[in-house]
């Protein structure tokens, strides 16, 4: 048996975060990363304000408790992404 979706990439089907250059930040199940931007699947995003909690912050409780699904389907245009890593990789804090 083989992976029926290989031309998906490395991290279709892997839970995911989206940051972004700016105050938000995503977490999601990635679908796709494609020179328009990264497709998520079922997640939530969190944006910075002051006196709330930090991307950092956010990102580490969602790789404690999870996330709230807060979206179906979202689109992360290329030009916003300034990285993505598995959520697994998140470290507690």
């Amino acid at each position: 048996m083989g992976t029926f979706h290989q031309a998906q990439g490395e991290l279709h089907g892997i839970t995911v975060v989206v940051d972004t250059f700016g105050a938000r930040v995503f977490v999601g199940r990635c679908d796709t990363v494609t020179p328009e931007g990264v497709v998520l699947l079922d997640g939530d995003v969190h944006e910075e304000t002051p006196g709330g909690p930090t991307k950092d912050e956010w990102v580490r409780k969602a790789a404690r408790v999870g996330v709230w699904k807060s979206f179906d389907r979202e689109v992360v245009p290329a030009g916003e992404v300034s990285s993505i890593r598995r959520l697994g990789d998140v470290g507690p804090g």
